[in-house]
Order: C-alpha cells, then structure tokens, then sequence
C-alpha cells in the first residue's frame, strides 16, 4: 500500500492538467459548441414568463409538465403531456460569475484526484508499473468525470446528442490523470 500524502503532487499535476485541457475543449474544440442554445426572440418572453412565476433568484430544477403519479389519472393532465413541450428548467438564484465558478471547478477536480490517489494506493504498490497505475487511475478518473454522463441524459433530459461531447471530455481527463499517477507514482524503496 502506498500512503496517501506521498501521491500530493499527482493529484496536484493531474488536477492542473485537466484544468487546462477543460479549458481547451470547452474554448477551442467545436465539439460543445451548440451544447447550450439560445432562445433567440422568445428569450425576453420566456424570462418574463419565469419572473411573473415567481421562480427569479430561486434555485431550483423544475420539471414540466409536472410529474405528479396522481395527475396520470386527470384528462387535462394528460392532454399537457401529449402536447408538450417536455422539459427540465434549472434556475440559478444568481448571475454565473467566472471566477467562483473556476475554483469550484478547481476544488472539484483536486476532490477527483484525492478519491483517484485514494483507490490507487490501496491498489497499487510502491513501484508499481507504468500501466498498473495507469489502468487503475484512469478508470476510477473515468468513472469520476463521467459516470453521471448517461444519467444527466436518463432523467434530467439532456440531450442524448450531448453524451458523446460528455463521455469524450470523460476519456481525455482521464487519460490525462492516469498519466499523471503513473508518471509520478512512488518508486520502491
């Protein structure tokens, strides 16, 4: 078993490794590109909509039509189903602010690298080849980064066509995590 504080520079590595490389995917590559598409000329409309509601500064996720088992039995329940449209609204209860935003992000990805750095030492030995630790740490970083990718498609309506974008943001961080582990992982002493 490898103790856990002497993995804190491939959990620091592997954090700022997929740091930047989000960054990159997310800025450069096309492939999120139409992640989050715009309302166009409903957009005032709908926001009126959403503050006349009373949903303004409430953070929430709203499911629409409503799911209620009971409403399964009511006609004009069912005629909102069958007309649409379907949806999950989610409404923040401030402004997005970038650079909370990246820290979050930042603390997230070190929590990954402590649980990736957490698994690895109880599966690998000091000294340990390059592809065990590779193996091991790449898959518990997939599963991390990925994991809930399917899921967020399942039962929060994402598109299906963004799981792709997902599952390949999954494999690049991983990847980049299992390398580091691997590259840095404790020799035998």
């Amino acid at each position: 078993m490898v103790e856990l504080t002497s993995l804190w520079m491939p959990m620091l590595v592997s954090a700022v490794l997929v740091f930047f490389a989000s960054s990159i995917i997310w800025m450069a590559l096309p492939i999120h590109k139409k992640d989050y598409l715009k309302l166009g000329a409903a957009e005032g409309p709908v926001m009126e909509a959403l503050r006349a509601a009373g949903l303004a500064g409430k953070a929430a996720q709203y499911m629409l039509p409503a799911c209620d088992p009971h409403a399964l039995k009511d006609p004009a329940a069912m005629e909102r189903f069958k007309q649409g449209p379907w949806g999950v609204i989610s409404i923040s209860s401030k402004a997005p602010s970038m650079g909370p935003m990246l820290g979050l992000w930042m603390l997230n990805l070190l929590l990954v690298s402590l649980f990736v750095g957490y698994l690895a030492s109880h599966a690998c030995k000091p000294g340990e080849a390059y592809l065990g630790v590779f193996r091991i740490a790449g898959t518990a970083a997939f599963l991390a980064h990925g994991g809930n990718a399917m899921c967020d498609s399942i039962w929060r309506g994402r598109p299906w066509a963004h799981l792709p974008g997902a599952l390949f943001d999954a494999v690049v961080y991983a990847l980049l995590t299992a390398g580091a582990f691997a590259w840095l992982w404790p020799k035998a002493v």
